[in-house]
């Protein structure tokens, strides 16, 4: 009867960042070549639609006058 294997093969090693950095690099100056553009986006921005509901949160104690 064969064993089962006690443990998972190894995985593959993941290239080195230089690689991927040189690729981008290589890619941004194509993308640019081309005639495209990068733009500039502030700090605190993003390119995501909100789907969280704006909350009123109401600190303290205090209780509406009735």
């Amino acid at each position: 009867m064969a064993r089962k294997p006690t443990r998972a093969p190894a995985k593959r090693k993941q290239p080195a960042a230089v690689e991927t950095s040189q690729s981008i690099e290589e890619q941004t100056r194509q993308f640019l070549k081309s005639g495209n553009k990068i733009d500039v986006i502030q700090s605190g921005i993003s390119g995501q639609p909100s789907m969280a509901v704006n909350k009123h949160i109401k600190l303290g104690n205090k209780t509406a006058a009735s």
